[in-house]
């Protein structure tokens, strides 16, 4: 079953079907690549697995990761989250987002300058009736 994946940052809001989307960044001292997969499972969101393709100044693998043609790969213990803050600032490359393969900077959906944005499985209505 599709999910809808919703973004948030202020009065802003957009949503997007997704069962499963990537974020990319890049470190914003150490300019290294890192990724996160992530499931939309009912209202939560799951992170199912996570790359870092390098180390440096507070960005070191967690424990358990392992290291496969130079990157840095991990799963956490617990991948299930509410919500995935994200601080966003004009001084730093934005987020990517990937959908179905297809990326685009997070911007696509809400502008920087709306700063900090939220993003969570959207509420689905009660089909009971």
């Amino acid at each position: 079953m599709l999910g809808t994946l919703c973004l948030v940052a202020g009065a802003l809001s957009a949503s997007e079907p997704a069962t499963h989307f990537t974020l990319r960044w890049q470190h914003s001292i150490e300019k290294i690549a890192w990724e996160e997969d992530y499931s939309v499972a009912g209202t939560w969101l799951v992170l199912t697995g996570a790359r870092i393709r390098g180390s440096g100044a507070g960005m070191d693998p967690p424990e358990g990761a392992w290291l496969d043609h130079g990157v840095w790969h991990y799963r956490l213990a617990d991948p299930w989250r509410e919500r995935v803050v994200l601080a966003r600032s004009p001084y730093v490359r934005d987020y990517d987002m990937c959908i179905d393969g297809a990326c685009a900077p997070l911007h696509h959906w809400i502008p920087v300058s709306a700063g900090t944005t939220t993003l969570s499985a959207c509420a689905r209505p009660d089909t009971a009736g």
